[in-house]
């Protein structure tokens, strides 16, 4: 697997790049409204891509109410464990920032993906922009050392 590397900064470091995956992959391949994509919580969160040597190939950002989001690898590198990859970094920074919980909204497809980096189902289905999702936590982030 090749050396790939993750930038982590501010929506203003970060949109161009970003902007590129989440197209791809939401806008053009789930067919989700671009209005349904973009949003004010951009502006204001913390925001991760990982890189192929110089091309963008994923990204996720994490809210300050604790959620991540807009996780998104693109079709070309699915499979390599890139998205893993990206969530640990995800999970990482939360323990850094001393946060108690993590919580996503999953689409129904990729439960168990999350489910083997520790989140767990909470409630029921519900559609959004059309595809199934279903909300999961993580709560067992904070490193033994300093809790």
């Amino acid at each position: 697997m090749p050396p790939f590397t993750i930038r982590t900064g501010s929506w203003n470091e970060l949109q161009h790049d970003a902007k590129l995956i989440r197209e791809q992959v939401f806008i053009q391949e789930q067919n989700i409204p671009a209005a349904d994509e973009w949003d004010t919580q951009d502006a204001i969160s913390r925001h991760f891509v990982v890189f192929d040597q110089a091309q963008p190939v994923a990204t996720a950002r994490l809210l300050q109410n604790n959620s991540i989001g807009r996780v998104a690898v693109l079709k070309a590198y699915r499979g390599q464990g890139i998205g893993r990859l990206l969530m640990l970094e995800i999970i990482q920074q939360a323990k850094h920032e001393q946060r108690k919980f993590l919580k996503l909204s999953s689409q129904v497809h990729a439960v168990q993906f999350y489910a083997g980096l520790g989140f767990t189902v909470e409630g029921v289905q519900y559609l959004d922009c059309g595809i199934a999702h279903i909300d999961m936590y993580l709560t067992r982030i904070t490193d033994k050392k300093t809790a």
